[in-house]
Formats: C-alpha cells, sequence, structure tokens
C-alpha cells in the first residue's frame, strides 16, 4: 500500500513539474512567429499614447512624488492587454503570449542580476565598508572636487569589467557616504558617475548589455571593443571638464575619526568581486546567460552569512558600545534576506514597466518601423547617432535588439559606431540607462530627472565630441 502510495506520488509530482517545465522550455525554442502590423491602427496608437504618458509622469516625480514604477506598471498592463483582445480575435493569442513570455524573461534576468548587486551593496553598508570609506576619504583630505574626479574615474575604469550598472551603484554609495548633506555635490557626482559608467561599459564586450548583445552576435570579436577607448574617454571628459566648475570647492565637514568595519566586511567585498569573476566567467566561458553567475554568487554571500551566525561570538569587542538605553547594540546579527527586503524594489519594478511596454510596442510593429525608416531613408552614419539619442528616451537595450534585427549592412566601424552611440547616449537623460534609473533610486531627491537634464546640454557636446574622435580614428 505505501509503495503504491509513492508511486501514484511520484507520477503527480512528475506530471505537475512537467506543466510547470514545459512553457519555460518553450521559451528556449527559437520560434518565430509572423505577427500583425498594428503601427496604423487603434490599438497601436492608444499604446503609444499610454506609453508616452506613464513616461511624463515618470519625469514629474521630482514634482509629483508619484513612484516612477507605478504609471509603467500600469502601461504595461494596458498595452499587453490590448494586444490580448486583438490577437484573440484572430485566433492568435498563443503568439501573444509566446511574446509576453520572451519579455518577462529579459526582465526576470535583468532584474535578478539587479537584485543581486544590491543585495551586495546593501551587506557592505551594514557591515560599514561604506563608512570606513567614507572616513578614510576625507582623512586624505579629499575636497568634493576631488571626489567628484576620482568617482568618476573609478566608475569609468571600473565598468569595463563590473558592467555599468553595479558600478554606478557602488561609485553612488560612497558620493552619499561622503557627502550626503551637500545635495549639489550628490547632484553633479551622480550625473559624472552615469556619464563615466555609461561611457566605460562602451569599450568592453560585457561593460553593457547592449555591448553583450553585438559580442554575442558576433558582429564585432572580442577586442575589437577596445577601439571605442578613446572616444568613450572623451565622452566622459568633456561634460566632466564642465560640470567641475560647478562643484563646491571646499572639503567634507565632518570630523575624520576611523571608523571600525564589522567582521566579515573585507570578506563579503572579496566575495562581490568574486560574484563579478563568476558572472564574466559563466558568459564569456561557459555561454550562460550572467545572471546565472550572479545568483552563485548570491550563494557565495548566503553561506558566509550562516559562518557569520555560526561564528556569532567572536562578534563581541573588548569595549562593547552601548546605546542610549544603556543595552548592548546587535553588533552579530546578519541576515542576507534583510538584505534582499531592502533592495531598491521602486527602480526592479520600473524596469519591469519599461521592458513590458517597450517589448509590447516593438510587437506592435513601432520599433522594427522606426528602424527601417532610419537605416533605408538616413542612412547609416546619421541612424546610427539617432540611434544613441533615441536610447536615451526609450532605453538602449530595446533599439540595440531592433538594429540586430534589421542587421543593416554596415562596415565594422559603422557597427562601432552604433556600439558607441547605443552606449553613451543613454547618459543624456536619467531614464536613458540602468545606471540612471538606478542612482535615481538610490539618490532619491538629489538626483533626479531634472536635475540631470539641466546639465544635458554638457554631456550632448561630449555625445558629439566621441562620435567625432571615433569617425577620426576608425573610419
Amino acid at each position: 500500500m505505501s509503495q503504491l502510495f509513492h508511486s501514484n506520488l511520484f507520477k503527480k509530482t512528475t506530471l505537475f513539474l512537467s506543466t510547470l517545465l514545459i512553457p519555460a522550455l518553450a521559451l528556449g525554442e527559437n520560434i518565430e512567429y509572423a505577427t500583425l502590423d498594428l503601427t496604423n491602427s487603434a490599438i497601436g496608437f492608444a499604446a503609444l499614447a499610454i506609453f508616452l504618458f506613464s513616461y511624463l509622469l515618470v519625469m514629474t516625480e521630482e514634482y509629483t512624488h508619484l513612484r516612477k514604477s507605478k504609471p509603467v506598471i500600469i502601461a504595461a498592463g494596458i498595452i499587453w492587454a490590448m494586444i490580448g483582445v486583438v490577437y484573440s480575435k484572430h485566433g492568435m493569442s498563443e503568439m501573444a503570449e509566446h511574446a509576453v513570455r520572451h519579455n518577462l524573461l529579459e526582465f526576470a534576468e535583468l532584474m535578478l542580476f539587479l537584485l543581486v548587486a544590491m543585495t551586495y551593496i546593501n551587506a557592505m553598508e551594514e557591515r560599514g565598508v561604506f563608512s570606513a570609506l567614507r572616513a578614510w576619504l576625507i582623512k586624505k583630505g579629499f575636497s568634493f572636487r576631488g571626489l567628484f574626479w576620482l568617482t568618476g574615474f573609478l566608475a569609468f575604469f571600473i565598468s569595463p569589467i563590473a558592467d555599468n550598472l553595479t558600478t554606478a551603484l557602488l561609485m553612488c554609495a560612497v558620493i552619499l557616504a561622503v557627502g550626503g548633506d551637500n545635495k549639489r555635490f550628490v547632484t553633479i557626482s551622480c550625473i559624472n558617475i552615469v556619464v563615466g559608467a555609461n561611457a566605460g561599459g562602451a569599450f568592453s564586450p560585457f561593460g553593457d548589455i547592449t555591448t553583450l548583445m553585438v559580442w554575442q552576435k558576433e558582429i564585432i570579436d572580442f577586442w575589437g571593443f577596445f577601439a571605442l577607448f578613446l572616444p568613450a574617454l572623451v565622452n566622459f571628459l568633456v561634460p566632466a571638464t564642465l560640470m567641475h566648475f560647478a562643484i563646491p570647492n571646499e572639503n567634507p565637514a565632518t570630523n575624520a575619526k576611523p571608523v571600525a568595519m564589522q567582521r566579515g566586511a573585507r570578506r563579503i567585498i572579496l566575495l562581490f568581486l568574486l560574484t563579478i569573476v563568476t558572472a564574466v566567467s559563466f558568459h564569456n566561458f561557459l555561454g550562460l546567460p550572467p545572471v546565472i553567475g550572479m545568483l552563485t554568487g548570491l550563494g557565495y554571500l548566503q553561506f558566509f552569512g550562516y559562518f557569520l551566525k555560526k561564528t556569532a561570538s567572536k562578534d563581541i569587542p573588548a569595549k562593547t558600545i552601548k546605546d542610549k538605553n544603556g543595552t548592548i547594540g546587535d553588533v552579530v546579527s546578519f541576515d542576507v534576506f534583510s538584505k534582499i527586503a531592502r533592495a531598491e524594489w521602486d527602480t526592479l519594478l520600473f524596469f519591469y514597466g519599461v521592458v513590458l511596454s517597450v517589448g509590447g510596442l516593438g510587437f506592435l510593429g513601432y520599433l522594427s518601423m522606426a528602424s527601417d525608416l532610419m537605416y533605408n531613408q538616413l542612412g547609416a552614419t546619421t541612424a546610427n547617432i539617432l540611434v544613441g539619442i533615441l536610447s536615451s528616451i526609450i532605453d538602449n537595450i530595446p533599439v540595440m535588439f531592433a538594429v540586430l534585427t534589421m542587421h543593416p549592412d554596415m562596415s565594422t566601424a559603422q557597427w562601432l559606431l552604433v556600439t558607441l552611440t547605443a552606449g553613451v547616449g543613454g547618459s543624456l537623460l536619467s531614464v536613458g540607462s540602468a545606471a540612471g534609473v538606478a542612482l535615481m533610486g538610490q539618490a532619491r531627491g538629489k538626483y533626479t530627472f531634472f536635475s540631470h537634464l539641466k546639465w544635458t546640454p554638457a554631456i550632448a557636446l561630449g555625445y558629439a565630441a566621441s562620435i567625432l574622435v571615433h569617425m577620426w580614428l576608425n573610419f
């Protein structure tokens, strides 16, 4: 009887898991569907209007105090609901389902990658890493202008290795720790970090998602991207030089007392670096998505958190620090799930809304229409420059995906140009890149859409200069 019970249980479990896995496995199939062209329909126009209105609300977050994730989540739902209605009427609902699952997969990879990065940053903050770094920088006597250039150059040179988003989050944490009370310094430094991180990510195969896409398509080989180093450097230096004079010429007004990091802080830093190496290795050597390596790295942190709990007695210092009630503060506890809970969920959900909304517009036919118009009528150089401007408004990932889908007949120099513009064009607006969106959440109230917009002319000057340098060197 027991054997029969276990046999039935095994069959039911297998059947249940199969029903869950079949849709997921279907995502891996390279299936192409003939979609409906709805660009001139009422549904298409309504979808465009809804998306633009939701983005208008995102841009006015500074004044409305409406979290940026709310309008785009609603917009994504309405756009795909309208698509679902039309495709159901034509008996093609499975095509819409396949498309939206593909978009969900793209979002899941991005969200989980971000979630791991944010968790590590929260863990390092809780262990006192950034407080100690802040104290060290003040002790070294760096002025606000010195910190502005230091974090900008670090963003530029770390992002080719760590990716522009993770780098921007790290540098912003340093800026907030050192000059959090000086709003002007934080605002301009965040802009500088976004520009530096996006520029640095443009000359590396795995510095940005768009460069990854081009590399995976084998359009440009691994070493070919480094021809963009000087154009990317110019893109960073031009606006940074102009912003330099707006930074307060003073030192942070705080004491320079050293801050001791809690036990395990340095090892968490090493684990974070190991996580980045794991993510890069999974992609470069195994052909797996980088997010798998990042999630593996989250496992490193979980096991290390378990070790900290089991050896908690070593955390009790010789001289205990008491709080205002006279009780010993909790210097022991380390719960990785509390760090996950403290992630910037508004930013993560904003990405959901953007990916699904833009994916819906692409499914309606607007991205292909725009790409066809640009490359067939305007020419490659003009089109590639416009790609960068377009990526600052929409997002560089779907724009680059549309270009790769069109696969226009271009030289390597032109493919390098569109890789450069798609990477650095997102710096023109705060919502144009993952780094900018993430920092709007991390430095809420100090770095906003309109504070970035004030410096868009300086960033545009760097954008134009980088294109001219690329054409001079590589055409």
